[in-house]
């Protein structure tokens, strides 16, 4: 595809991720890379406030706690054994997160770190938790920095580079692009380092098994991920929506450029839209763990006025489901007549029948939303 095409990305973007790689953000290794990480709060905050086409919410995913970490502990080769991995991250994480705190400070913004790991984005009550966290922060002006919480997880450490963790990230956030920030100027149709006839790939599709086969083998030593990791990525950012751009993270305001529409890096085009793709994602892919049935006024407001569904409007529960969970919404015929995720589980949605949203706290001593299912997770059938 055309350079013009790939222009149409991240000027429209308004929510993005941005992934940097072990070995920009610790300089192969040498230490954290305190200009590198100045440079791209630089550019973050210029997005939030709005320099370059309005003011965006951004979202930083940065690997190199371990990689920080070998080095405040003297190891010079990446270490086999989960604990000594868990420890590295840990002794790293603290330098790598002072660091973003004191760049981002420096351009007059707020920070705050998440670790997450798999499991959280695994378990839908805690994947809301995370998603109501991450929004909040983003509503506030605060930049998270997000990284995998090595220092908990018990199985092998296999997503260190982060790649796949900027994916679920986008997904979890209905990110409009990942921006993935590496030691390669994007994708090349073969290895450039050992073919010379390899040739620059500008834009793409994302999923195209095509892109697989080009890509492949590790990365550098500091980090677990190469180019195939970063295409299949994309391939996942892609299920909700999200576009990729994979550029080289030293090109000088990489970010910015890409803001006003310049042709950096490889992007890869999602082929599925947002609203499209969570349509899909509720409607055809969970299997519903119980139902609420609504009375007349409420059908109207969910069907007819695309409103959300009140506790108010319900008249009785089943299924025994938890928060996160996808329900049925049913007219008092037993009707299907939308289907969307639970605010609340089976029993506090028992206890918030028939009562105005007012008296959640009051009933359940706290309150996560007024609504049942909020409107932008409800899908009509």
């Amino acid at each position: 595809m055309t350079e013009k095409m790939q222009s149409l990305v991240l000027p429209g973007a308004k929510r993005i991720v941005v992934k940097v790689g072990s070995s920009l953000v610790t300089n192969e290794g040498r230490g954290l890379d305190e200009q590198a990480i100045g440079e791209w709060c630089r550019q973050l905050a210029a997005l939030v406030r709005g320099d370059v086409g309005g003011p965006r919410e951004v979202i930083m995913v940065s690997s190199g706690a371990i990689a920080e970490g070998m080095k405040r502990l003297g190891w010079t080769t990446r270490p086999h054994e989960i604990h000594e991995l868990q420890a590295a991250a840990a002794v790293g994480q603290m330098g790598l997160v002072q660091m973003y705190e004191t760049k981002l400070r420096e351009q007059g913004l707020g920070s705050a770190q998440v670790l997450l790991t798999h499991a959280d984005l695994a378990d839908r009550e805690r994947y809301l938790n995370a998603r109501s966290t991450l929004l909040t922060l983003l509503r506030l002006g605060v930049v998270p920095v997000i990284n995998e919480n090595d220092t908990v997880v018990t199985d092998e450490i296999k997503f260190g580079d982060n790649d796949t963790l900027g994916a679920l990230v986008a997904n979890l956030v209905e990110a409009d692009v990942l921006v993935i920030l590496t030691d390669q100027k994007g994708l090349y149709t073969a290895d450039p380092r050992k073919d010379p006839g390899a040739s620059f790939v500008h834009e793409a599709k994302a999923g195209d098994p095509k892109l697989e086969e080009m890509a492949g083998g590790a990365g550098s030593s500091i980090g677990r991920g190469g180019m195939l990791t970063k295409i299949l990525a994309a391939k996942r950012a892609a299920g909700s929506g999200a576009s990729t751009v994979i550029a080289w993270g030293r090109e000088p305001d990489a970010l910015l450029r890409l803001a006003h529409g310049e042709a950096i890096g490889t992007a890869l085009i999602a082929q599925t839209r947002k609203t499209q793709a969570r349509k899909q994602w509720m409607a055809d892919h969970l299997q519903l763990r119980g139902a609420v049935t609504v009375d007349d006024g409420a059908v109207l407001k969910v069907r007819g006025e695309g409103k959300s569904l009140l506790p108010i409007g319900m008249t009785s529960v089943e299924g025994d489901f938890s928060r996160g969970d996808v329900i049925a919404v049913r007219n008092s015929l037993g009707q299907e007549v939308a289907r969307g995720l639970a605010n609340y589980a089976a029993a506090e949605a028992r206890l918030l029948c028939r009562k105005p949203s007012s008296e959640i706290e009051t009933l359940l001593g706290y309150s996560a939303e007024a609504e049942m299912v909020h409107r932008d997770n409800l899908v009509l059938s």
